[in-house]
């Protein structure tokens, strides 16, 4: 394959200043300063601008009207001026509630076609804001999937500025992580990619093979498992090729390379994959226009024209992609 591999989301312009965090009264500090810029999230969608083609990050003196009972997190400083935003400004996540959108509505900071998703807009974001979002919709989404105790089922609180909770009963802090999951280029002996497509997708969806981590795991074994129980298919030559985050909870995607030897007898789960189909760059070329391609902004996508040697256009590109 040729090299190298650009990912769009392994990309970030934000200094995440994680000792600052310790400091109990952080966020409270930065909203009555009043020289931080805040991040809207809504759903999983973030606030953009007008134009659509990066982030809308407004001043925290200009929305401290605004109020929400949604989580706030300090998600570090810009190391470069950019878009308005001076280089060293601090940026604070804010998850907006139902009353907390209404109220910036209502402010005039933003309107329905302001709201942008990371599966159609992540691919055309700087390196700042694809930065930005991949962190904030992941620390939003653990938050919201962490909002009790597993050690004894009380409600916990957000501390540290965002980066844990902390149980109100045991007192046990937790932290954000990532879940760990492959994702494989399979290439057989006449340099054909493997593309799966799963029994919940629209017609010619396709997409290379993906699978958490077992507990336990690494990730070599975890490729070798997952391609053999998706699509019946021994793999050898594993070759790490690169990773970015995929938010969706919390994921972090780690690309690989693998080559299938030999006479392979393609059989796939019918559970996660419906179909496989080898591809040749020849036919990949002749039905791209038909074929439904991961997004733009997945690391899938990125995997598929590495292997390919040139980007793609795929009649998915005006719709939103999957991993």
């Amino acid at each position: 394959m040729p090299a190298p591999l650009n990912l769009p989301l392994a990309r970030a312009a934000l200094n995440r200043n994680s000792e600052a965090r310790k400091d109990a009264q952080l966020l409270a500090s930065l909203i009555v300063e009043g020289s931080a810029v805040c991040l809207f999230v809504s759903g999983d969608k973030v606030l953009g601008n007008s134009q659509g083609s990066g982030l809308r990050l407004i001043p925290v003196s200009l929305v401290t009207e605004i109020a929400t009972s949604g989580m706030l997190a300090y998600l570090g400083q810009t190391i470069a001026d950019e878009a308005g935003v001076a280089e060293g400004t601090a940026v604070v996540l804010v998850d907006l509630d139902a009353a907390g959108l209404a109220a910036l509505e209502a402010a005039g900071h933003s309107q329905d076609g302001d709201w942008l998703t990371l599966r159609r807009s992540g691919f055309g974001l700087s390196a700042r804001d694809a930065g930005l979002v991949a962190q904030a919709l992941a620390l939003v989404n653990w938050h919201r999937a962490h909002g009790f105790c597993a050690n004894c089922g009380t409600a916990s609180n957000v501390s540290q500025a965002g980066w844990s909770r902390t149980c109100l009963a045991c007192k046990r802090e937790v932290f954000p992580r990532n879940d760990p999951a492959i994702i494989v280029a399979i290439v057989d002996d006449e340099d054909r990619i493997l593309l799966g497509s799963q029994g919940t997708w629209e017609e010619n969806r396709w997409s290379i093979l993906a699978g958490f981590v077992d507990a336990g795991e690494t990730l070599h074994a975890a490729v070798e498992r997952e391609m053999l129980e998706e699509a019946g298919v021994k793999v050898t030559d594993i070759k790490f090729i690169g990773s970015q985050p995929w938010p969706y909870p919390f994921s972090l995607m780690v690309g690989f390379t693998a080559r299938a030897r030999g006479e392979q007898n393609l059989q796939p789960d019918g559970l996660e994959i419906e179909k496989l189909r080898w591809f040749s760059r020849e036919q990949i070329a002749a039905e791209s226009q038909q074929l439904l391609l991961p997004g733009k902004s997945t690391i899938s996508r990125a995997m598929i024209e590495h292997w390919y040697g040139a980007p793609l256009s795929s009649k998915s590109d005006a719709a939103p992609g999957s991993r």
